[in-house]
């Protein structure tokens, strides 16, 4: 019996929708960075990129566990002496709640060329609405 490894025109892209309310971050992140991979298909391929696309909706509520919202800290360096910017995810909730969980996937593909095609096909909103439902995403359920 051979190996089977997927060519690029294997790959057949499917749409996914998460609705990320009242969900855990780190649950939401692992599915959404799974179905970008394509780890999710029979016919997977380390080196091959079968992912699909994923929307999150409802990025605003989702919900970090512990005293995580006051606690955890993002680091950023602007470049200039002195200036270390440190915010936590209450004040990045207020500001830009899509980047609590883009952060979170982008953390979670590879940080390669092949990872960054990857992160293109992700699509984060605050809000429930989204303007890709002409490509009909299929619903994901967290279990």
């Amino acid at each position: 019996m051979k190996t089977f490894s997927a060519k690029p025109q294997d790959v057949e892209r499917k749409w996914y929708v998460i609705d990320a309310a009242g969900q855990i971050l780190g649950q939401v992140a692992v599915e959404a960075a799974n179905l970008l991979r394509g780890k999710n298909k029979t016919i997977f391929t380390p080196h091959v990129d079968c992912g699909d696309y994923v929307v999150i909706v409802n990025a605003k509520d989702v919900q970090l566990t512990g005293n995580k919202e006051k606690a955890k800290i993002y680091t950023r360096y602007t470049g200039y002496v002195g200036n270390q910017v440190v915010l936590t995810p209450a004040k990045i909730r207020r500001k830009k709640p899509e980047y609590l969980l883009e952060h979170a996937v982008l953390g979670m593909v590879p940080h390669t060329r092949q990872g960054h095609v990857q992160a293109t096909r992700l699509k984060v909103y605050a809000g429930a609405d989204h303007p890709h439902a002409a490509q009909n995403p299929q619903p994901v359920s967290l279990s």
